[in-house]
């Protein structure tokens, strides 16, 4: 029987076969809604207005996105600001630099508990993050190494789902069991992120395995370069860069996907581990965190085909083809440029600007960073020309990002990983705030558009 068995030609369950074709074209030509049918019954598709406002769904104090301010009825566009508990971004930032020190873990604190802690507390905060920086024992051995993936996404869903075989109380969702679990898991992304790739550098790419040890006196953003790297080295401007990212992509409201996503799921009364898979699974997509991926291919699409740099016209030109359809991945996207709210500028992209021109000085990559800048620059006049557009486009926190991580020498698959690195911070934080003031499913509505029709017995088909 054994032997038998061991003749039969092994099924590719990876193949798409012709009949799976069929089947999907069928698929296709009957999930096709009439487009007119949206307006017609007014949804508000992606939850979305004509005008691109989000609908009302929920409240919350975790922090604030201001684009525009109304003056007699109408929405004036205005610099887009982001606040989180009240404070502005901006500041946060400034203070920390300022002050010199990392702002992270301060960041953190402020989103989980409201309030900005004193120097004992943040010290004492610092110290039971340090603290749940490690991972269970042969975590590393028995579920990273095992079957690696090439999406580092992947990896930390995964690993994440397998942290609750790990836990003696899974189930919990009392606040305080949640804020346990949410800080070991903020502790921990940084840990399952690069450990899953160096991993997939082993397995896949036949290089030698290392896995570095966290440091307890370093900060997140130290501590990611440190075992990143083989010799565990940085400059101090490598560290500040990476902490002020971490700090801007924190939170970010909670109309967006995965946070959404995280409310969602979180109102079912499910556990943390699934709640903050599924929101992983949403910031993988390359419409939310998947976006400065696409960037840094563009920019290397367009340092190919332009031949002057600093032509104006040879880019604006070559913006256009991206724009018809014509160049680089055919999308007709300039990613990078734009957004679902803000309109003048992301401050996200207006603070990190900065700090990464200046990493593009200590790099010696002073000219790909006037490139990025004609982009910006150039690149709403030329959406302008070619789109009808209902509000001013900006380049948002993603045209900058994607530049720096690379000229921080982390690896294309670890972009999107570093994102929930830092917005696990905003997702613990908009967790607890559900289960604290939940009690309903979240369950929007959809109306059927599907006419009702006679059984017919099969043998009359």
């Amino acid at each position: 029987m054994l032997s038998n068995q061991s003749t039969q030609k092994t099924q590719n369950f990876s193949e798409i076969t012709p009949e799976i074709r069929r089947l999907a074209e069928l698929c296709r030509d009957n999930s096709l809604i009439d487009s007119s049918l949206y307006s017609q019954y007014d949804v508000k598709r992606g939850l979305r207005d004509l005008n691109g406002k989000g609908v009302l769904t929920g409240l919350t104090e975790i922090s604030e996105i201001i684009s525009g301010e109304v003056k007699d009825g109408k929405t004036i566009p205005k610099d887009g600001q982001l606040f989180y508990r009240g404070y502005n971004v901006q500041d946060l930032v400034r203070g920390c630099i300022q002050e010199k020190r990392f702002g992270f873990e301060e960041t953190t604190y402020l989103l989980l508990f409201g309030e900005l802690p004193t120097k004992n507390q943040l010290a004492d905060f610092t110290e039971l993050l340090s603290g749940y920086r490690s991972l269970p024992p042969s975590f590393v051995r028995d579920v990273i190494m095992k079957a690696p993936s090439q999406d580092m996404m992947n990896t930390l869903a995964r690993s994440v789902l397998t942290l609750f075989s790990y836990d003696e109380s899974p189930d919990d969702i009392s606040p305080e069991n949640v804020l346990r679990q949410c800080l070991q898991l903020i502790a921990q992304f940084p840990l399952l992120a690069v450990y899953g790739y160096h991993a997939y550098l082993h397995y896949h790419c036949d290089q030698s395995l290392f896995i570095g040890t966290p440091d307890p006196s370093l900060s997140t953003a130290e501590n990611i370069l440190h075992i990143l790297r083989p010799d565990g080295r940085y400059t101090a401007l490598e560290a500040e860069v990476l902490d002020i990212a971490l700090m801007l992509h924190a939170e970010h409201g909670g109309g967006n996907n995965s946070t959404f996503t995280t409310h969602v799921v979180t109102s079912s009364g499910t556990d943390t581990y699934s709640a903050i898979a599924a929101a992983l699974g949403s910031l993988k997509g390359p419409r939310h965190g998947g976006a400065n991926i696409k960037v840094a291919y563009m920019f290397e699409d367009i340092k190919q085909h332009i031949k002057d740099w600093e032509d104006d016209d040879e880019i604006k030109q070559y913006l256009s083809a991206i724009l018809n359809k014509e160049a680089f991945d055919h999308s007709g996207l300039i990613y990078g440029v734009g957004h679902a709210v803000y309109s003048i500028s992301d401050p996200r992209a207006r603070i990190f600007r900065k700090y990464v021109e200046e990493l593009s000085a200590e790099k010696g990559l002073t000219k790909e960073f006037e490139l990025y800048a004609r982009v910006e620059r150039l690149a709403p006049i030329a959406i302008a020309e070619k789109r009808n557009i209902y509000k001013g486009v900006s380049a948002n926190v993603d045209f900058y990002s994607g530049f720096a991580y690379q000229m921080l020498g982390l690896p294309l698959q670890l972009f999107t990983p570093f994102f929930a690195i830092s917005r696990i911070s905003g997702w613990s934080a908009h967790r607890l705030e559900e289960l604290v003031n939940g009690g309903k499913i979240i369950r929007p509505a959809y109306m059927n558009v599907c006419p009702q029709r006679e059984y017919t017995p099969l043998d009359k088909r």
